[in-house]
């Protein structure tokens, strides 16, 4: 069931949910867990810009159990106001091959449509390569990619850039 974050303490279970995945290598943009008041804060901003148009937050849950979320925001640049960039999408462990992801993303898309968004971006690490698939499977195309860009202690990975663009209609 897609929720939204109203939800009986979904900042505590999105803050364990998160720091689960980042201890266990997901690739979410933290190389430590983020703390439980990072993302009561990053969840007070999102729903401040979703009230204005300007994020989305979506929430899958498993009965009352948290088991992925997702959110896009609008660049904050004049002239990329019209477009947003989907920052984040986690998805438990548990919950893998069932389809919760491509839920949570179409959700999205669909918030983004109907927040007047042109273009949606992303971006993953390179080698993420069941995102990069469901991504390109709903409509988002590579624009571009930055060659040993992110750094994971020693290890670097590419940066893949992926756009779908809501002014046309889709199919």
């Amino acid at each position: 069931m897609l929720g939204a974050p109203e939800a009986v303490d979904a900042v505590g279970q999105a803050h364990e949910l998160l720091a689960d995945l980042v201890s266990g290598g997901a690739a979410l943009g933290w190389v430590e867990p983020p703390s439980r008041d990072e993302v009561a804060a990053l969840f007070d901003d999102l729903v401040a810009a979703s009230r204005v148009g300007d994020a989305a937050l979506r929430l899958a849950y498993e009965g009352e159990r948290l088991v992925g979320l997702g959110y896009w925001r609008r660049y904050t640049r004049p002239t990329h106001r019209p477009n947003a960039d989907l920052e984040k999408l986690a998805v438990a462990p548990s919950a893998h091959g069932r389809g919760l992801g491509r839920r949570l993303t179409a959700a999205l898309i669909e918030d983004a449509e109907a927040a007047g968004v042109e273009f949606l971006t992303l971006d993953a690490r390179g080698d993420n390569s069941n995102a990069l698939r469901l991504y390109r499977s709903l409509g988002f195309t590579e624009y571009g990619r930055l060659t040993d860009f992110v750094a994971v202690g020693n290890a670097r990975y590419d940066k893949v850039f992926y756009v779908i663009d809501l002014r046309v209609p889709r199919g």
